[in-house]
This record gives structure tokens, sequence and C-alpha cells, in this order.
């Protein structure tokens, strides 16, 4: 199971649509909203864009609504805790939500929560543009302080800061024994602290994740999710993936779950948070955080869990409204990681971004004290984490080079994996995007459009089943039989080790170039970016 854990809907406001036409074209109204006027198909539209989720519906809803309890039924709703549990700290993080959001996850925060376990909620605005999150929010905090005093604080940053530093924001001015970590457009479920609490109590080292329900962007449906554990790939890009194999020995899903990485929604001993390092405040707006919290803990004397029966409800957005091209801060993040906790491995993270091991021109800051924070806490090195943490994450120990593939004749055209579905590698005009990334290992494999990060994962190797070459899932090619296998240095032939038959280009009859196989005539071929030399 991998499943990247973020809005994949590309929403792009229509202008039929804002003209009034039936929204149809817009990811909003695919599911809803055809009993809309078209002045309020217009305006759930035009918020839509703003917030990534349907702000127009949750004006509409009571704070204080029922979601569905998803818990297990047999082991979870049965389950009874200690009495004498830590308190905790709910933050709150936010940049421009919409303000019935964030007030009904402070309502849901509030009810289904033990008074004698919540000792305040914390707001935390990265400097929102959105007017409604002053006054007419403090007007709400007011009403909510007449019924707890003191309960609800509220943090404001005076320039936009990013994710990390609002959490470390929430983190300063929090009291409670244990901090949880949330994003404001979430609801917890009845019971979602005290198991967390309760392992938190036993082993103080443990930073914990509830299971999240996916609140639909367009609906505001809650939808089941099953327990999973965090993952992420070498880009750094986080995404849920399989608990170890021990985990489903137990039989029982209501155990929590030990987990290579965190989402970014934490629950965490204050203190030792403070310890460990907090997050990493030289990462910019979104992205890679969470990774290198994760990584951090694992090696510098905690472990991550996935607590199943606490349950909380998150909306995945269509869009992020903060930052359209998410890869720009997600690169520099990701190689910030990279050059701190990786060692011998952040050549990985080079890869995964298609980026050459030198002079990649990519400024992630200065990682100093970071690095001091490492030998502060004696951590253990990277390949510790790859043996006993996360085995699945393909080492790439192999890789000779990666990039764009060309051939000396042709140097405006590149290898390319060609129509999908399909078989049939290409060759066509060079645009560097994914289908043309190659990636040859010195086992004689050669991928064309892209290497995976994991080892449960399938590439697509490059095979000689005839004249034209083939292009097929590794593990299909090795079992059919095919010719897999090639020798490769760089600026020198691609040849078969079984056949002997180069990969070459041809000019074919409708005057355009094609990919064959054939008898070795001289041509040569050259990889973007070399790892070692052979």
């Amino acid at each position: 199971m991998y499943k990247r854990h973020s809005g994949t809907a590309s929403s792009t406001a229509v202008s039929q649509n804002l003209g009034g036409v039936r929204g149809h074209y817009s990811y909003l109204f695919k599911k809803w909203g055809n009993h809309l006027s078209s002045e309020d198909q217009r305006e759930a539209e035009e918020l839509f864009q703003r917030y990534g989720y349907n702000a127009f519906l949750s004006d509409r809803l009571p704070l204080n609504r029922k979601i569905p309890d998803t818990r297990d039924p047999s082991r979870c709703k049965r389950r009874e805790y200690p009495e004498n549990l830590p308190t905790i700290s709910v933050i709150l993080i936010y940049l421009d939500e919409a303000l019935s959001i964030i007030k009904r996850a402070i309502r849901s925060i509030i009810d289904r929560t033990p008074a004698k376990l919540l000792k305040e909620i914390i707001l935390v605005d990265d400097n929102s543009s959105n007017e409604e999150l002053k006054g007419s929010l403090d007007a709400y905090i007011g009403i909510i302080r007449k019924e707890r005093p003191g309960l609800v604080k509220k943090v404001r940053h005076k320039e936009q800061m990013g994710l990390s530093q609002a959490r470390i924001s929430g983190w300063e001015v929090a009291t409670g024994d244990v901090v949880a970590i949330f994003d404001a457009h979430i609801e917890v479920q009845v019971h979602w602290a005290e198991p967390l609490l309760t392992r938190i109590k036993m082993d103080r080292t443990l930073v914990l994740t509830p299971v999240f329900d996916k609140v639909n962007f367009d609906d505001l449906q809650v939808t089941l999710y099953y327990p999973a554990a965090d993952g992420f790939d070498w880009a750094m890009w986080c995404a849920y993936d399989g608990f170890r194999p021990e985990w489903y020995q137990l039989n029982d899903k209501s155990q929590p779950g030990k987990s290579p990485s965190i989402m970014g929604i934490l629950v965490v001993d204050r203190l030792f948070f403070g310890e460990i390092g907090l997050l990493d405040p030289g990462m910019k707006v979104y992205g890679g955080e969470n990774v290198e919290l994760a990584i951090r803990v694992w090696l510098c004397g905690g472990s991550i869990e996935v607590v199943p029966c606490s349950k909380v409800a998150h909306i995945e957005r269509a869009h992020k409204p903060y930052q359209h091209d998410l890869s720009i801060t997600m690169k520099r993040n990701a190689l910030r990681v990279a050059e701190v906790w990786l060692d011998d491995y952040k050549k990985n993270v080079y890869v995964a971004w298609n980026l050459p091991l030198k002079d990649h021109g990519v400024d992630f800051g200065d990682v100093t004290e970071r690095k001091k924070l490492r030998e502060k806490l004696k951590c253990k090195p990277f390949q510790w984490y790859l043996d006993n943490v996360y085995p699945m994450l393909d080492p790439w120990n192999d890789l000779f080079g990666y990039g764009a593939l060309k051939n000396d004749l042709r140097k405006d055209l590149c290898v390319d994996q060609g129509p999908l579905p399909g078989h049939t590698p290409i060759v066509y005009t060079c645009h560097y995007f994914t289908p043309q990334l190659c990636y040859y290992r010195t086992n004689g494999e050669l991928y064309i459009g892209g290497i995976k990060s994991h080892k449960y994962e399938e590439n697509r190797c490059l095979v000689d089943t005839g004249e034209m070459p083939g292009l097929y899932n590794c593990k299909e090619a090795k079992k059919k039989g095919f010719h897999m296998y090639w020798e490769f240095k760089q600026g020198e032939a691609i040849k078969n080790r079984e056949t002997n038959r180069c990969l070459e280009v041809r000019l074919g009859t409708n005057a355009g170039y094609h990919l064959i196989l054939q008898e070795c005539s001289g041509q040569h071929w050259t990889i973007k970016h070399v790892i070692t030399e052979q």
C-alpha cells in the first residue's frame, strides 16, 4: 500500500463556471452542488479556489456536527485507559484557513477531549491575510474563554515563516505534559487523546500519530482510512506505506505499529520534543520537515508509532493555496535533509530530483547547527535506519548514471518511454521530464521513465525481444526470459549482454528517427549524470 498523502486533484478556475454556468467543469462540482443556484455556485467556486476545500458548505454546517466513529468496535471502543494520564496541549497551525473550519476544529477538541486532560488549545497563525481570522476569530475565542477561561491561546507571526516555525512557535508557549501539533482543518474523534497519552505515559521517547480519516474536499463527508505506516521516497515525499511484518502477525489492527516516518501531524512529550531538537527551523514553507524529524527521532533515541485507536478526521485539500508549485521548496528542503542525515546515501536525493551531485545550484541554507545537534545527541548512522527501520527503501547502491540518455548522432533527441499504455520506447525531442529519465545499474538493468524508491515497486526495464527494443516491468521481463541486461560505459555503445546486439538509432522512412536493435555499428551514448565511472 503506497499512497501520497496530499490532495491530488489540480483545480483550475473555469471562467464559464464563475460566470454563472453550472459548475460541472470544476472538481468541486463533480459530486456536489448541482442543487445550487448559479450565484451560489459562483460563490462556492471562489471560496474553493481560495481554500482548496468547500468552505461554502463548511460555513453552513454545525460547528459541533457529528462525524462517524470509525474506531474498531470490538477492540478500540471497549478499551479502558488509566485515570492519571498526562495533560495535553493541542496546537493548531494555519495559514488563511476558512474561519468555520478553525472554529469546528476548536469545538471538536473541546467536546471530545476530557476537560481534565485538555490543558490548552494554541492557535498559531502564520501571518494569514484573511481578515476573518482576526476580529471574527478573536470574538469566537472570547466566547470559548467564558466557557473555559484561559483555554484558548493565540500566536500570530508578523511574517510568514512556514510550517516548521509555526509548530515551534506553538510548542514554545505550550505548558501541557504532551503536545499535539495538528493542522487546523481537522476534527478529532471521541477518545482520540487517551490512546496517545497512554502510550507516552509508558514511553516518553515515542513520537505518535493518530490514524487519519479523510474528509472529502467537496462534500466534507468522512471517508474511513485503515491503519498504515507513514513512509517516504528518496525525493522525501511523504506517503502511506505498509507496517513491518510483525505488526500484521499480531492479527490485531488496534495495536500501535512502528512507522518509518510521520505525516507532520504529531503527538509527543513536550520536554522530549525539545531535547531532541524540535523541528528544523531552516525548513521553508512546506515539505520534508516531517521526514527530517522522523529520521532524527529514530537515529537519536526515539521511535515513531501509529496509534489506530486514535482517530482524527483531516481535510485533504484539492490544492494547496499557499504555494502552487510545492516542488520548489520540497526540493530545497529535501537536499537539506540529505546533507545532515543521509551520509553516503544523500546522493539518492539528488538522483530522485534529477540534479547533479555537484554544482546543483540549490541553496538549502546553513546546516551547521543541525550537524552539531546530530553530534550532541550521539545519533546513529543512516545505514542503521535502512537496516532496522526502513529496509524496504532501495539503497540504489549499484546505480551508475541517471538522467537524459542521448545518442551522439542526434543530441537533440532523448530516449523516451513512449506512449502509455505500451511497451515501445522511442527517441523524442528532449524535454527532460519523467518519461525521459533513464537509469543504468551496474547489474545491467536499464530503466526508462523513472526509478522507484522501494524494493517492492516495479521499474521498467529495457529488453531485447527482436528488431525493436521493448520496455517491460523488470520482474515480468525476467519471468518471460527477455534479454534485459546491458553493457554500457559513458560515451560508448549500449550492448545487450546475451544477444550482443546494440541499442541504436536509425532514420526511418518518414524522415524520423527511431530506436532499433542491430549489430553494433559504432554508435555511442551518453547519460546526463554519472555517479561513478566503471
